[in-house]
């Protein structure tokens, strides 16, 4: 019984909480905002690869939209995003007995500039970058691309959204 009654406080305070605007359980405080406009990320690395701009672009979209009750729309959204993948880069991390590379690692840079229109105070420009690690004997294609293009641009879209709306 007591285990009832705790069952629906909880849930009765959650809702209270939620609905009252205190706590949102996706971690996004996004004040006063109601539309979001992601700009395409054009690749300005010296490498390019053809499907990470419109992918990383995709992603970021997708991440606002699951997690915040934020409206896209092209143009003239409360909070803006807009910037370039700067770098696309692979270079061998690990070298073998033979002095040849076991492990080759991808980093990707993409720079940001935030424009909150509710919030001057929170706007930025800033860089986020990481890497994802493949075996040297692998090819940078196929499931091993995607895997490490999931990797890295979860990484980063996550990395932008605690940085622009998340309180962690």
């Amino acid at each position: 019984m007591k285990k009832l009654i705790y069952t629906v406080l909880f849930t009765i305070s959650s809702f209270l909480l939620i609905g009252c605007g205190i706590y949102g359980f996706t971690g996004g405080d996004v004040g006063n905002a109601k539309t979001i406009q992601v700009d395409f990320f054009p690749n300005q690395a010296q490498l390019i690869e053809p499907t990470l701009s419109q992918q990383f672009t995709n992603e970021l979209q997708d991440l606002f939209t699951r997690q915040t009750n934020l409206t896209l729309t092209p143009n003239n959204g409360d909070l803006h995003f807009s910037g370039e993948i700067t770098s696309y880069r692979i270079a061998p991390m690990s070298a073998t007995s033979a002095q040849t590379s076991a492990q080759n690692r991808l980093t990707i840079t993409v720079n940001v500039r935030y424009i909150n229109n509710t919030d001057e105070k929170k706007d930025f420009e800033k860089s986020f970058s990481f890497y994802s690690d493949y075996p040297a004997t692998s090819q940078l294609t196929g499931s091993v691309q995607e895997a490490a293009f999931e990797e890295i641009i979860d990484r980063i879209t996550q990395d932008i959204f605690n940085a622009s709306v998340g309180k962690w």
